[in-house]
């Protein structure tokens, strides 16, 4: 059985979306949800039909650092 890192499922995200300003999308336009408040800011949320972000291609190529387990002295 072939052992599937997460660098290869990484890479087949990337060949099989479309690539935008908050990540990995299946659309290249995804839906932003713009809107007032009531003190009469203006909020536009995009980014929630993405397949991946950029944030979390961050986090999983970020190596993890090992603490010692004991005093380094």
């Amino acid at each position: 059985m072939i052992k599937i890192t997460p660098y290869l499922l990484l890479l087949i995200v990337l060949f099989t979306g479309c690539v935008n300003k908050h990540g990995i999308s299946a659309k290249y336009y995804s839906d932003c949800k713009e809107y007032y408040d009531l003190q009469g800011y203006y909020h536009k949320e995009c980014g929630e039909d993405d397949l991946i972000t950029y944030e979390q291609m961050k986090n999983v190529l970020k190596k993890k650092k090992t603490e010692p387990e004991g005093n380094v002295y």
